[in-house]
């Protein structure tokens, strides 16, 4: 059976991929962390994983309860590098919560007609109402990256969006809607071993998009594009968190005792939330190529 994109990772991963990146992947083991930067040499067990993550859920059902009755609205924006874990980290936030009141916003790409609106006017319709949680898997930061690599966007449009990006989330801001901003980084051998996966995997493919294919092959591009975009859109309304993705468990644990320290909801209990890993969980001076 041939499958969408059947071997073309297989076949960037031997001709074009940089030497040292090939190395890495044939060299590591199931566990190793591919980065050399990266602060921790192993990934984090399952059992303490597991058990982390148990207690935050706990925590996470408490603050959608305090949401439902406080009437609080909450934004969770999610981008980062194709194969960074954003769909995963959204799945252990999501997996215990009422998914009536958290609720995943992953646009396809806009529509004849919304291409002619104005450009955030396709995401002010998907604003949480009283007591709901939004999750963006990507988001309007499309246009600041992709958009941007791909050439999808002219250069007088993207300086457009970041003109206004800052009045549209202080705009955010000012209705009491709360907004978290993570940027999920992947280093360059990790994020191919994880596509090489996907494509090898029959139920994965799915994951995969020409965009991921392409992307392969523009990480200077995408390097270029994300350092600019987070030095411009970072703020003291609308901070983003950068969380180093190599080790996906860390990641998605460090990500949810971020939001839980971020809000102030009844019968909280900092001592379960945790301490968060600044290594791997900070703002953009984190952030490492």
């Amino acid at each position: 059976m041939t499958l969408p994109f059947d071997g073309e990772i297989s076949r960037f991963f031997e001709t074009e991929a940089p030497k040292d990146i090939r190395d890495a992947i044939k060299r590591g083991e199931k566990d190793d962390i591919l980065s050399p930067t990266y602060p921790h040499g192993e990934r984090l067990a399952r059992k303490p994983y597991e058990k982390a993550l148990a207690t935050l859920q706990i925590e996470l059902v408490k603050m959608q309860s305090w949401a439902k009755t406080s009437g609080a609205r909450i934004v969770i924006v999610f981008e980062g590098r194709d194969g960074a874990g954003k769909g995963g980290t959204i799945s252990r936030f999501r997996s215990n919560l009422n998914p009536r009141g958290a609720r995943i916003v992953a646009l396809s790409k806009p529509t004849e007609t919304e291409a002619t609106q104005w450009y955030f006017q396709r995401y002010t319709g998907h604003m949480p109402s009283a007591g709901e949680m939004v999750f963006f898997d990507r988001s309007w930061y499309n246009r600041g990256v992709v958009e941007k690599v791909f050439d999808f966007c002219t250069d007088a449009q993207r300086e457009q969006f970041f003109g206004q990006v800052g009045p549209f989330e202080d705009l955010i801001a000012d209705d009491n809607v709360v907004l978290f901003k993570f940027w999920l980084n992947v280093g360059r051998a990790e994020q191919l071993r994880r596509l090489l996966k996907r494509e090898a995997d029959p139920l994965k493919q799915w994951k995969l998009s020409w965009i991921d294919v392409e992307g392969l092959k523009r990480w200077d591009a995408y390097t270029d594009a994300i350092s600019e975009t987070l030095t411009r859109s970072h703020s003291k309304t609308a901070p983003w968190t950068v969380v180093r993705s190599d080790d996906k468990r860390r990641a998605r644990i460090n990500a949810i005792r971020t939001v839980l320290h971020g809000l102030d909801y009844d019968r909280k209990n900092p001592q379960a939330i945790g301490k968060v890993d600044k290594s791997v969980c900070g703002g953009p001076e984190i952030w490492d190529a």
